[in-house]
């Protein structure tokens, strides 16, 4: 039996045992990290948390919605059991009628077989193995990649770990965040806060790429959860850019991974540029779905485009 739950009423060390036991439990799920991207989250829960499925609901103008918190890539139905496509579709079928809008991003394990009016649409995350050893790692990267390795190399750039997540943070707002602007003070608080607290849980480490001055131009924070190293996020300025310092500060983690059970996650992505990128280090594609339905009242539906004229986050 799948029960609803408000987010008082969810039993958050059996929650977190089941996202720990489960087969495809990620780091976006333990109820800490929910609990510092959307506060007051709720759930669906089978049986005694045997399947779980968050819900980060919120609402707006009077109408209920769902939809995918900041530095969230998947949630959808986590499983200490085989998970079959009727289940994760019984899940979504059972998100409480209230949401009038929903947009859920589930993981790569999750795939549903839905009927109208629900939509179905498919993104890319890039996934690496780090079980070989790190010669046998190299011999996958791309010309590209080998071609900017020896130019950050060569420059003498060096990687230091621990660097301050605020450091990280400023180092992206003063580059490539002046283009971003939907982010705002307090998204970067909410990811500052997430670090640190994921640095005290032991789940979460950062990484700087410093030139032989010992300037920072590239910095890049990992979580590990469930034997997954997630690259959450990232700062560089124009000098990494130019010299190729996010390929050394990835090179390092892949030196210091290989011949382990971890997978590095480069959380993404659907841009092209990026996904050529990850690729270069050997990374594989894998797909993950998002799930949207919309029952707002006409003419709300027709007439309101939900994802960029409601700021939902």
């Amino acid at each position: 039996m799948i029960r609803y739950l408000t987010n008082d009423k969810i039993d958050k060390k059996k929650w977190d045992n089941a996202i720990h036991h489960s087969f495809n439990g990620n780091i976006y799920a333990y109820s800490w990290y929910l609990d510092k991207v959307h506060y007051g989250w709720e759930a669906l829960v089978e049986n005694n948390y045997e399947r779980v499925m968050p819900l980060t609901g919120n609402s707006k103008f009077s109408f209920n919605y769902i939809f995918p918190p900041f530095f969230t890539q998947q949630l959808g139905v986590f499983s200490t059991s085989v998970l079959s496509p009727d289940d994760v579709t019984r899940f979504i079928l059972n998100v409480p009628s209230k949401y009038k809008y929903f947009q859920i991003n589930l993981n790569i394990h999750n795939h549903p077989e839905l009927p109208y009016p629900f939509k179905v649409s498919s993104n890319k995350n890039y996934l690496l193995d780090m079980i070989n050893d790190y010669q046998k790692m190299t011999a996958h990267f791309s010309s590209n990649t080998k071609r900017n390795l020896k130019k950050g190399l060569d420059m003498k750039l060096y990687v230091s770990q621990n660097v301050k997540p605020e450091i990280i943070i400023k180092l992206f707002r003063e580059n490539k965040g002046k283009k971003i602007k939907h982010w705002k003070k307090e998204h970067y608080m909410r990811l500052q806060s997430l670090m640190y607290i994921s640095i005290y849980k032991g789940v979460g480490t950062s990484y700087g790429v410093y030139t032989k001055e010992n300037n920072l131009c590239a910095a890049g924070f990992f979580l590990y959860a469930n034997q997954h190293l997630v690259f959450l996020f990232s700062g560089r300025n124009n000098f990494a850019l130019e010299s190729g310092a996010t390929t050394v500060l990835i090179n390092h983690v892949l030196k210091k991974y290989a011949g382990s059970n971890m997978i590095l996650d480069f959380e993404g992505s659907n841009d092209a540029g990026l996904a050529r990128f990850y690729s270069g280090f050997g990374a594989k594609p894998v797909t993950y779905l998002t799930v949207e339905l919309n029952r707002l009242p006409f003419p709300v539906n027709v007439f309101l485009d939900v994802k960029n004229k409601i700021k939902f986050i």
